[in-house]
Formats: C-alpha cells, structure tokens, sequence
C-alpha cells in the first residue's frame, strides 16, 4: 500500500526476493547504475516503452527525457 508521504515524492514500495536482488547487483556492477530499484525502474519503463511502440509510440517523455540524461552522463551533447 502506498502511503500518504509516498503519494507526496512519487515513489512506492515493492518486493522482491533475495536471490534476485543479489542477481541485480551482480549485474549493475561497473554500469553506472547506482541502485537496484534504478535498474528495476529502467527496465520496466523499457518493458512499458516497447508496448508503446505496438501502439505507434516510439518513447514516452519519461523515457525520452532519461536517455538524454544518460546519454549526457556518457559525454554525448
């Protein structure tokens, strides 16, 4: 359940079992990504992004406004 606080900075909470949270950090080693749940939302957002694709969508501006940054990061103007 979200709480109010939640509802107020935009983020919830989920679950995941151990074994794959330990496969999240093994993978995100040396990648730039800082944190499990930066992983867990990118991925999910490339999920969702790719059904939007389906519908004529190419990237939400969500998406679209990541890349940039991380595009940015890597040195790319």
């Amino acid at each position: 359940m979200v709480s109010k606080n939640d509802r107020k900075t935009g983020y919830g909470t989920i679950s995941l079992p151990l074994p794959l949270i330990e496969k999240v950090k093994a993978k995100i080693e040396r990648t730039g990504i800082n944190s499990v749940s930066a992983y867990v939302a990118f991925v999910l957002r490339q999920i969702l992004a790719s059904n939007n694709e389906k519908k004529g969508e190419l990237l939400n501006k969500e998406t679209e406004r990541e890349l940039k940054m991380r595009l940015k990061s890597l040195g790319y103007d």
